[in-house]
């Protein structure tokens, strides 16, 4: 994840420029990836373990116990070669991904005080890389003036951006589209409540 201080700096500065068009708080979360994914490397060094003896039973006469530690050996090496960060995520399911990046989402919402907004009127705009997923997520005060497909538009420029590596771009362009959507429904006023920041994780 490369985001550097310039960047972080834009990403705050069009956050409180979108907030003095609206009361509603944007928060802006960028995760690494949202799970380490532990145990995808024990569960597939484990399915490539219990397929190597097979073939030395059917075409060797080696003895049972070199066979069991020959299993030993594979699942150790697979476990070592699977836990190397690119080959876990390109081996993990990409539904366990995103479900994984979805509740990372639903707890940053919580964590980071959009919950707790005035009127019920905070934005959570959240990325995690690994997964190359994004979402927004709006508190009820906003959700029941501003509907879900409306926020496509910001949606698509936080992901067009992304996927050229241009995190910040991507940032900035959602958070203008969430200022405009939110000033129609959510006019100015009231205390800035939330830090104007680009969260990592």
């Amino acid at each position: 994840m490369r985001i550097s201080e310039e960047d972080a700096r834009r990403v705050a500065q069009a956050i409180r420029e979108a907030e003095r068009k609206t009361a509603a708080e944007i928060v802006c979360v960028l995760a690494r990836r949202s799970s380490d994914y532990a145990y995808v490397p024990a569960l597939w060094a484990a399915f490539v373990a219990l397929a190597a003896p097979w073939p030395l039973i059917a075409f060797s006469h080696l003895p049972v116990r070199l066979i069991f530690a020959t299993q030993i050996a594979v699942f150790i090496i697979s476990a070592a070669l699977f836990s190397l960060p690119a080959l876990r995520i390109a081996l993990t399911p990409r539904r366990i991904m995103r479900a994984r990046a979805h509740r990372a989402a639903v707890e940053q919402f919580f964590t980071r005080g959009v919950s707790g907004v005035d009127n019920r009127s905070g934005v959570l705009i959240f990325v995690s890389l690994a997964e190359r997923y994004a979402r927004i997520v709006p508190d009820i005060g906003v959700a029941e003036k501003i509907g879900q497909e409306e926020w496509r538009g910001a949606l698509d420029l936080l992901l067009a951006e992304t996927r050229e590596g241009r995190i910040a771009d991507g940032f900035v362009a959602a958070i203008e589209e969430s200022a405009r959507l939110l000033s129609r429904h959510i006019p100015p006023g009231g205390k800035d409540e939330l830090p104007n920041r680009l969260y990592l994780m």
